[in-house]
């Protein structure tokens, strides 16, 4: 794939009349609407699946070229750009400790993989029919559970989560109050801070300082989309004020918050479960 040019004011989905359809859940979310032009490169814990409903879109990690798909799945972590030449599109974050994320993973072998054609067509017919008559297609969950399924490889996975590593991100998921600290999980589960600490990390794949910034930063997008501030969704989510929130969210999403202020939001609960 040649080069893309990028638009003075790069964004992920500011274009059809009315903006786009943002559905958000504690860890994730579900956007569906024109896609912009680049997001720079970026990398966040969330497994990311890219879908263009019409024509193709652009995906590269640091220092290779464009590919162009309709269909890709960024593993967690993994730095990446993103070009959606202006497309109808959907974009899923899925939470990689969750079940549906747990299995999913187990089939994708590359840092990104691009989808066949062939494997996207299900998933994408019921898209278009959410894009163009949400009252009368899919209900939400049930669309969002369908179309990471249609991309889980063979059976779900028997391996769960340590029961200690289980337990702590039960209560992060759980709690109010995202101050929580290595040492007060360390003390829920009895183990040492450097021994969780190690464990958490080979558990999860993030310390666990990343990990909880990873969370805050879930719960601030939530916060956004209920309150239409930064200054709001900051406090909410316990960010020392609105340019720390913005700094992290341009860090992890390649985008500045007030994007996602372009569109209609619904919170919903979360379409999947818990992997223990």
């Amino acid at each position: 794939m040649g080069g893309l040019n990028k638009p003075a004011a790069a964004s992920f989905y500011p274009g059809e009349a009315g903006g786009p359809r943002w559905y958000l859940w504690e860890g994730g979310f579900f956007a569906i609407g024109q896609a912009g032009g680049e997001v720079p490169s970026h990398a966040h814990h969330a497994i990311q699946i890219v879908l263009a409903i019409e024509g193709r879109m652009g995906i590269r990690q640091p220092g290779e070229d464009w590919r162009e798909a309709r269909g890709a799945i960024v593993r967690p972590d993994v730095e990446h750009s993103f070009h959606g030449r202006e497309t109808a599109g959907a974009m899923l974050f899925v939470d990689p400790e969750s079940s549906e994320g747990a299995w999913l993973q187990t089939g994708l072998v590359e840092p990104i993989t691009l989808v066949p054609d062939a494997r996207l067509e299900a998933c994408l017919g019921e898209l278009r029919a959410f894009r163009e008559r949400p009252l009368e297609a899919m209900e939400v969950g049930d669309l969002v559970r369908h179309c990471v399924r249609a991309f889980c490889a063979g059976a779900p996975p028997s391996r769960r989560l340590d029961a200690r590593i289980a337990s702590v991100l039960a209560a992060i998921r759980e709690s109010d109050d995202l101050r929580i600290s290595l040492e007060d999980a360390a003390e829920r589960v009895h183990l040492s801070p450097g021994r969780l600490a190690h464990l958490f990390k080979d558990e999860v794949g993030l310390p666990f300082r990343r990990y909880m910034l990873w969370r805050k930063l879930a719960r601030a997008t939530l916060a956004i989309g209920r309150q239409r501030s930064m200054a709001e969704a900051a406090q909410e989510a316990d960010f020392a004020d609105a340019a720390h929130l913005t700094r992290t969210f341009h860090q992890m999403f390649g985008i500045p918050p007030s994007v996602m202020l372009r569109g209609s939001f619904f919170e919903i609960a979360s379409p999947f479960g818990a992997s223990a």
